[in-house]
């Protein structure tokens, strides 16, 4: 099925964008699309018009290729995968840390983002006061339409951090410049503050934390990214923001999330039900068409069967290298819970990244229910996923918060974090966060720790890169996995591996960008 969007520039022209998908709402109400050659003041003439105008946003951020290519960048180059495909753009240039600027996975993340920053752009020059005041909207309507706003200019700030992390010093397209010239080149730093008012900025506009529809951001997440951001922040500024970090934690915990009792719950077709855990989530359902979501991460571990993963026969892609699996007490669920190995006719250690049997596979991701029942594919490929990826998780928030008090943060201690870290860990060892089985002394709550405790926690989530870059693992010889720097025992590479150069293509197009040093 072919659906329409709309799509008007600064000056009001209209331009149209064809998808060839079925797309599904990113919350309940947020599906109706507007089907028909529609103006700007037709379009944006009611609360409705203005909702309904969202989708354009959150549709190329779910059912475009961002998730499956930003996980392949942030998972093939580090110890949590290789790929039988090489679908890293060729050679397997990720996990080997050998790519070029010429490397076209390089460019879907990067595309992908700034296409959904020039919708964010387009959707905020239609929602300024003078617009909303112009159109008659007072009141409470006035109110709901700046919710959107603030919502827009979330996930704008979103996909800027996400090409702040990867590629350092991005084109910054804005509402101002929308459809008038090449937008200029920012530096990180600069991009780091920008995202950093922007998402102050906006909250007072955004719903409560825990009170917005499931997939839209609310205070919450603008909090969880700025917790993320400020962990980050001396690689990006050279700056150390651990105590914001840990105020932006502490803001999250107060709102009353917890930890889902289960880990096996998390990554469920019934994975909506995890309102207690999940700040901010990327949604799926099998009635919308797309093999760039959660799908992938079903199907794609290797040799995985139907009966366990829900769904069909394994894709025969991606598996661990052997660093992975050293980092839990053992292969399988009987100590810790989150080691979900699928080891049948599976060899530990990866010796030839491209066979599908080297390396352990998983089942993490499974699209059946909590209670194990089967869910109705309504879709005519009968192979699709119910999986929401969840963006923000409290886990997250946990292991931030002791990382950023043991790296000197203020506003938390370490006992505080400690507790965090073994509600965690009786989570993983008994499927109980109270539980004391699995617990550490402050003694054993180390850096080191805390990395290992999120590899154990967090695979396959699409942060294991940004993690090693932030400890200096990823391109040094302080920690080696299999073939990293194309050894098989792993070896240190260049350092500008830790950022990914701007693609050729767009250098090219783009007068007003400069390439990172070294590509």
């Amino acid at each position: 099925m072919k659906n329409i969007i709309y799509i008007l520039n600064k000056k009001g022209l209209a331009f149209l964008l064809t998808l060839s998908i079925g797309l599904s709402s990113c919350m309940d109400d947020l599906i109706k699309l507007p089907t028909n050659d529609i103006t700007a003041d037709k379009q944006f003439s009611s609360v409705e018009g203005y909702k309904q105008a969202m989708v354009s946003v959150y549709s190329n951020l779910v059912y475009g290729q961002f998730l499956r290519y930003y996980w392949g960048m942030q998972e093939y180059t580090t110890d949590e995968a290789v790929s039988t495909w090489n679908d890293d753009g060729g050679n397997a240039v990720f996990h080997q840390l050998a790519w070029s600027a010429d490397a076209p996975a390089i460019n879907y993340v990067y595309s992908t983002a700034l296409n959904t920053i020039t919708y964010c752009n387009n959707y905020l020059n239609e929602s300024t006061d003078d617009q909303i005041a112009a159109r008659g909207f007072t009141g409470v309507d006035a109110t709901q339409i700046r919710q959107f706003r603030a919502e827009i200019r979330f996930l704008r700030a979103y996909n800027f951090w996400v090409l702040m992390d990867l590629y350092g010093n991005p084109p910054f397209p804005t509402e101002e410049s929308l459809g008038f010239s090449a937008p200029q080149q920012i530096q990180r730093k600069d991009l780091f503050a920008f995202i950093e008012s922007e998402l102050k900025a906006i909250e007072p506009d955004l719903a409560d934390a825990r009170t917005n529809e499931r997939g839209r951001p609310d205070k919450a997440a603008a909090w969880a990214l700025l917790s993320r951001m400020y962990l980050n922040g001396k690689v990006y500024t050279g700056n150390e923001y651990f105590t914001q970090a840990i105020t932006y934690c502490n803001n999250i915990i107060a709102a009353g999330y917890s930890l889902e009792s289960k880990y096996s719950w998390l990554m469920l077709a019934d994975n909506h039900l995890n309102t207690n855990e999940f700040i901010f989530t990327l949604n799926y359902n099998n009635a919308n068409q797309t093999w760039y979501g959660t799908n992938f991460l079903i199907l794609g571990p290797a040799n995985v069967p139907a009966s366990i993963n829900g769904l069909s026969g394994s894709w025969n892609n991606f598996r661990f290298t052997q660093q992975l699996p050293a980092l839990f007490p053992t292969a399988d669920t009987t100590v810790d819970k989150r080691a979900m190995f699928y080891t049948t006719g599976q060899k530990l250690k990866v010796t030839d990244i491209t066979s599908k049997t080297d390396g352990y596979s998983g089942y993490k991701y499974r699209n059946i229910n909590r209670d194990g029942s089967s869910v109705f594919q309504n879709n005519s490929f009968n192979n699709l996923s119910d999986v929401d990826f969840p963006v923000f998780r409290l886990a997250e928030i946990y292991l931030t918060y002791a990382e950023a008090v043991l790296r000197g943060g203020t506003g938390g201690n370490l006992s505080t974090a400690l507790s965090y870290i073994n509600k965690l860990r009786g989570r993983a060892y008994a499927n109980n966060p109270a539980s004391t089985l699995g617990n550490i002394t402050s003694g054993q709550l180390t850096l080191n720790f805390i990395l290992d405790e999120k590899g154990r926690e967090m695979y396959w989530e699409a942060q294991r890169r940004t993690d090693l870059v932030r400890h200096n693992k990823l391109t040094t010889a302080d920690y080696l996995w299999a073939w990293k720097g194309n050894a098989l025992e792993g070896r240190a590479v260049d350092d500008k591996f830790n950022l990914f150069p701007i693609p050729t293509a767009d250098l090219l197009a783009n007068p007003n960008l400069t390439q990172i040093p070294n590509y």
